[in-house]
């Protein structure tokens, strides 16, 4: 891929952080063995309705009428309001790590995986991949984990899983973090030759040469730049983690096939109050899009997250947790907070 070769031919250039970076990239590309990837313990075990733990993931298996059974890998802690986290395409629970213990102390949260995403097995191919149903199969998954209309926070993708469960009136509010679905045609082209780039480019990267990149912040900043405003401040080990979800998503292409769909989003959310929360350095969504969710939604709150770019839970964890206590706070449920103007 293009960001490959940028850094490939840095390395013969050489000189500064970047040259050393794409000279290590190099030479763990010609001179490294590939590593095998070994397969997950216990993947022929048995599902059922709240099943066994596997390190640190439980899973739920919920099934709506007309539907086979969907199962849900997920990590639930704190104590409060239930809220539930939705993250974005190619991403996985994990992304909210950084936030999670922020939260837990004044709520209860439940961070899913997403079929076909992280640990959650890919839905069955019966199973229609579009938002209506994705809110079906939500809804069931609420009643086996015993939560009636959580509060729920979702990013890009999630993010607009959020807005159409809020729509259903199955969210007691609704926190959408550059939420996908609000561009123009040209937007979303470009929106998915970068996903697809940046996959594919992480497919062509063994495991050694991963971790070796990830270890500077140059080569951070060149395989993330287009994700995070402070991609150089990104850990290493999130950054490693949130690249390999990302290669390994079985149900990447799918979703985005689904994403293709006219009128994602339409309508109003009336009796739901909604914070859009956007990050004034994403590349991938950029903030104007915002205007088009408050168009849609008048009474929506827009929440500005200074410097962060498409994935703020690494940029400013503590930034977007006061962004979901305040929006998830009983007292403020009534009517929606001042918005502010987007970057």
């Amino acid at each position: 891929m293009a960001w490959i070769s940028t850094l490939v031919s840095a390395a013969g250039r050489g000189g500064g952080r970047v040259g050393q970076a794409a000279a290590g990239l190099r030479g763990v590309l010609l001179g490294a063995p590939l590593l095998r990837r070994q397969s997950t313990a216990g993947s022929g075990s048995e599902w059922g309705h709240v099943l066994v733990e596997p390190r640190t993931a439980w899973f739920v298996q919920g099934q709506a009428a007309d539907l086979g059974p969907v199962t849900v890998a997920y990590e639930r802690q704190g104590a409060g309001e239930p809220v539930v986290l939705l993250h974005g395409l190619g991403s996985h629970r994990l992304t909210w790590s950084a936030v999670m213990p922020l939260l837990t102390e004044q709520r209860e949260i439940i961070a899913m995986d997403l079929p076909g995403f992280g640990e959650s097995p890919d839905l069955d191919p019966g199973i229609p991949r579009d938002l209506d149903t994705a809110v079906l199969w939500l809804a069931s998954v609420f009643a086996a984990l015993g939560v009636e209309r959580p509060h729920v926070v979702g990013h890009s993708l999630g993010g607009l899983i959020a807005l159409r469960l809020g729509q259903a009136g199955l969210a007691r509010s609704v926190t959408a973090i550059a939420p996908a679905g609000f561009w123009t045609g040209a937007e979303r082209r470009y929106t998915y030759a970068v996903v697809n780039a940046a996959r594919q480019g992480v497919r062509l990267l063994p495991d050694p040469a991963l971790l070796a990149l990830v270890r500077t912040a140059p080569a951070r900043a060149v395989l993330t730049g287009t994700l995070y405003g402070r991609p150089e401040l990104c850990p290493p080990h999130a950054v490693v983690a949130a690249l390999r979800t990302l290669r390994e998503s079985a149900g990447f292409k799918a979703t985005l096939r689904a994403g293709r769909a006219p009128g994602l989003f339409t309508g109003d959310i009336p009796d739901v109050p909604v914070t859009i929360a956007w990050g004034t350095r994403d590349r991938l969504l950029p903030p104007r899009q915002a205007a088009r969710v408050r168009k849609m939604i008048p009474n929506a709150r827009l929440v500005p997250l200074s410097g962060c770019g498409h994935v703020p839970m690494l940029d400013a964890p503590e930034l977007v947790a006061d962004a979901i206590l305040r929006a998830t706070e009983p007292a403020q449920q009534s009517q929606p907070g001042p918005s502010r103007a987007m970057l």
